[in-house]
């Protein structure tokens, strides 16, 4: 029995399909880059790590600000309940964001980390100059791109990023690792998690990551085109963030591929699992994640007195299970991942399983894992705009004019 990580579903797989999905997945593989997430060394430098960010490895540095969106950020959210310091990210220009963060920090005790892999994303660069305004202390995670020019006329030291897909990189690159690290994580036992999973789960033979993602196939299959992530615990979001952005952006090309989504646990109880139960079948596949023993837990006092005396975290495990029974009994595709406890290692371990789904998932679905050739166009669209100035009357003018065209006959 796997003591890290429990992966349930139903109905279940037969072996002949299985297997249907194994020889599948091995046929399609060399179709498409290899799997550069399952080398846990070659992108990291820690002894280099270690010396760039010594100047800001001090008592008085209290708060990381991370500028940074999707796969510059992910990772690291998943790991941020282990941090021994405030981490805020800041993953887009919002006002509301950035003062926040403005007013709970202070250039004394904190440091600013830009990370973009390709430099041009403009919610990161155009909030890099709020900061350096206000006096803050830079380090930058970049190698090329608008956001590299600016680093570097900052004169902030810069550690690169690898021209990796991004949200496969952050786990194994300084992308996730030198703002973790910074943060007092422990990136060892992180890493340590990685490597023991994807030695299991990357082993292209039958695991609990080919299980997952052959159900997910042949879901898919059957017309199912959502992925609804109902995680029962804040220590868990991060990680749930990351299976998210990857299943969408990785299978969503080519006409094809399943859409991610998530609402928080149990609040999701008393508005998205009436339609769960009772909704249009055939659309939607939920899945549940949970941590067994949580850190921290309590005591709970109560009136009542089969909750009096329990701990927090077994009052929420009866409701994880009671909501998977109530999907089945309800003929609901679904089912449960669950970690032993959230930590370092553990999480590791949980993106190894979640990265390895989503690869074999890809190649089932005969789409390429590593790219996401649309992800450009509205940053293009937004940036030309921007540069001619245009109204928010001509903008509206524009999307009438293409609509037109594009949906001539559409209803």
């Amino acid at each position: 029995m796997n003591l890290r990580l429990k992966f349930e579903n139903y109905p279940k797989i037969s072996n002949n399909r299985l297997n249907d999905a194994i020889k599948i997945i091995k046929e399609n593989k060399d179709k498409y880059d290899a799997p550069f997430f399952i080398d846990t060394k070659s992108y990291l430098n820690v002894e280099k790590i270690k010396q760039v960010t010594r100047q800001f490895q001090k008592d008085d540095i209290k708060n990381i600000i991370v500028l940074g969106t999707g796969g510059s950020i992910q990772t690291l959210l998943a790991l941020k309940h282990l941090s021994e310091k405030r981490i805020f990210p800041i993953m887009n220009s919002r006002a509301v964001e950035l003062k926040e963060c403005l007013d709970k920090t202070s250039p004394e005790d904190s440091v600013v980390i830009p990370i973009s892999r390709g430099g041009e994303t403009l919610d990161i660069n155009s909030a890099i100059g709020i900061f350096q305004k206000n006096g803050y202390k830079f380090l930058g995670l970049s190698s090329k791109g608008t956001m590299n020019q600016i680093l570097k006329k900052m004169e902030c030291p810069i550690l690169d990023v690898p021209d990796l897909s991004g949200r496969f990189a952050g786990s194994i690159s300084n992308v996730a690792i030198v703002p973790a690290y910074l943060s007092g994580i422990k990136v060892e036992g992180f890493l340590r998690g990685l490597d023991e999973g994807y030695k299991i789960f990357m082993s292209f033979d039958n695991n609990i990551a080919m299980e997952f993602s052959a159900f997910l196939y042949y879901l898919y299959q059957m017309g199912y085109k959502v992925v609804f992530s109902i995680p029962y615990s804040r220590n868990i979001e991060g990680s749930v963030g990351l299976f998210i952005q990857e299943i969408s952006e990785s299978t969503g090309k080519n006409n094809k591929g399943i859409m991610g989504s998530f609402q928080s646990a149990p609040s999701c109880q008393h508005s998205v699992l009436e339609y769960l139960l009772g909704g249009t079948k055939g659309a939607v596949i939920p899945i549940i994640w949970t941590i067994e023993d949580e850190e921290p837990d309590l005591i709970l006092e109560s009136s009542i007195d089969y909750i009096d005396g329990q701990s927090a975290q077994t009052i929420v495990n009866y409701q994880v299970d009671a909501t998977f029974q109530a999907l089945i009994e309800q003929e609901v595709p679904s089912a449960k991942v669950s970690i032993k406890n959230p930590s370092n290692t553990n999480i590791g371990y949980l993106i190894s399983f979640i990265q390895s789904t989503i690869y074999y998932l890809c190649l089932l679905i005969d789409i390429n894992w590593a790219n996401n050739p649309k992800v450009n166009i509205g940053k293009k669209i937004c940036n030309e705009a921007l540069r001619n100035k245009l109204p928010p009357e001509e903008r509206e003018k524009i999307r009438e004019n293409i609509a037109k065209e594009k949906f001539k006959s559409f209803f």
